[in-house]
């Protein structure tokens, strides 16, 4: 068997490519718009990609499907309750996937898959004919109505199978977040009991010795306490797992809709565009503009200016009106949180990094990159009167001025802590109010511009990132704290 596991560390997502190395059969998972790697690797391993399976509808990026399919004419396939603008296959609960030899199809089945339920925690082979690498079906209903959960066999009659792909069901060290279906009119404490009954009668089920291999890791948006670790066994996550431990429904549906963090505003975005269909991705680098090309088009265009350089480059000068994320940093999540879906953009990065730039973009499918300043350096340089600097506060600076006076012009105003809601729960600075950064470009009205703002996160990354967005929509007295909350527990 050829197993293969592609681990994004900047959107913390995983994606997989299975085959069968008799047949040269394969099935691609979950895969991201740039697909050259996994065609790559198929190509060098003998395989051939007939099916790419989405293991549920994306939220977090634009998945690369349907660049997938054309590239290799493979079919896509969603669990059975998805709806889509495009053509999919639909697999049902207990279906079975032959990348090995097949068994005889009983008339009018489908070749390659057998009809009829097969309980995952059972082995014991098709028939006589089967034999090699065989995935089985899991609706797992709970993050997604329509999410699937994949058990890998290398042989249809292994007692244990090799592994299960989990998809947002499942993670290491957590289970998918059940309420990013509310404005669909599901709600999370709906989702939550069905995500209970999915992880209870399909995937622990499976012998404690099964792999757990999960589509994302630490720091998605699509859990709270993801591991670092980014495969486990189910027996591990019996026993290690909060979500997973003995209790009652009703205590884990309370459990996992609690403190979810905020969902970026591009994550509905996402769900229509991995739905309905979308733009195959453009491979070409932006074009190059000059500076009153770039200010034309903020002006006419409503263009987000996205400066992706490293904060403390971002920090000690950057064009006026700017926005900001790191590409050093999880740079399209977070471009995602204050550059609303669809906005025009132009890049502001250092020499070479804009073809990175775009591609990360691409990801979460923001596509309208108009271009970039190629020489931004020699911009900031020229132009004087368009240029800014931040204004941080060490976190040590910032206690010896609170609580704020609202009435101080200088040290007064709002103190916003942008991290999401278990970690300001855990702690915050006194007269904190709580807007997450995924949520602050929808939440800019709770704020008065005519007021200082001083913001803190964990570390300084987040908060640089809010007051970039503040500043662009107008607020000109923002500071925020360079070293961040960690420097509280960190002095001890």
């Amino acid at each position: 068997m050829h197993f293969a596991q592609y681990y994004l560390d900047c959107l913390s997502q995983a994606s997989y490519l299975i085959g069968d190395q008799k047949t040269g059969r394969a099935v691609l998972v979950d895969p991201r718009r740039d697909i050259d790697t996994y065609l790559a690797d198929a190509e060098a391993a003998g395989l051939r990609i007939e099916l790419v399976v989405e293991t549920h509808i994306h939220a977090d990026f634009l998945s690369g499907h349907l660049e997938a399919a054309r590239a290799t004419g493979a079919e896509i396939a969603f669990g059975a309750a998805a709806e889509t603008g495009f053509p999919i296959r639909r697999l049902h609960d207990g279906e079975r996937i032959f990348l090995g030899a097949e068994p005889t199809p009983a008339p009018g089945a489908e070749p390659g898959t057998t009809p009829a339920p097969v309980d995952p925690a059972q082995s014991g082979p098709v028939n006589g004919t089967a034999s090699g690498v065989t995935l089985t079906v899991l609706a797992t209903p709970g993050h997604t109505l329509e999410s699937i959960c994949l058990v890998i066999h290398e042989q249809p009659d292994d007692e244990v199978p090799f592994g299960v792909l989990t998809g947002d069901t499942l993670f290491v060290g957590d289970v998918g977040r059940p309420d990013l279906l509310s404005a669909a009119g599901h709600s999370p404490q709906e989702m939550a009991g069905r995500l209970h009954r999915s992880l209870h009668t399909k995937l622990l089920t499976l012998p404690d010795a099964t792999r757990v291999f999960p589509a994302h890791g630490a720091g998605s948006a699509c859990g709270r306490s993801i591991s670092t670790d980014t495969s486990s066994t189910i027996g591990d996550q019996r026993r290690l797992n909060y979500a997973l431990q003995p209790m009652e429904e009703d205590a884990f549906v309370r459990l996992v809709t609690a403190e979810q963090p905020a969902a970026p505003g591009y994550f509905a975005y996402d769900v229509a565009l991995n739905r309905d269909g979308h733009p195959l991705r453009d491979p070409e680098p932006p074009a190059p503009l000059t500076l009153d090309e770039a200010l034309a088009a903020r002006a006419e265009q409503g263009a987000a200016l996205l400066d992706c350089r490293p904060i403390e480059a971002y920090a000690r000068a950057h064009l006026a009106g700017s926005l900001h994320t790191s590409l050093d940093t999880r740079f399209a999540e977070y471009a995602g949180s204050v550059v609303a879906p669809g906005t025009p953009i132009v890049l502001l990065t250092d020499p070479g990094k804009e073809h990175e730039a775009r591609l990360r973009l691409a990801r979460i499918g923001y596509d309208r990159v108009l271009g970039h300043l190629p020489d931004l350096a020699g911009v900031l340089a020229g132009a004087p009167g368009l240029t800014r600097r931040s204004h941080r506060l060490t976190m040590a600076d910032l206690l010896t001025r609170l609580p704020l006076d609202p009435h101080d012009p200088v040290d007064g105003g709002q103190l916003v802590d942008v991290r999401n809601p278990a970690e300001f729960a855990a702690g915050a600075l006194p007269g904190a109010r709580n807007i997450p950064l995924a949520a602050l470009l929808g939440r800019i009205d709770e704020l008065d511009p005519a007021r200082p703002v001083v913001l803190y996160c964990r570390s300084g990354n987040r908060s640089m990132i809010a007051a970039a967005l503040l500043e662009a929509h107008g607020f000109h007295q923002v500071s925020d704290a360079s070293g961040g909350y960690a420097e509280l527990a960190t002095a001890g």
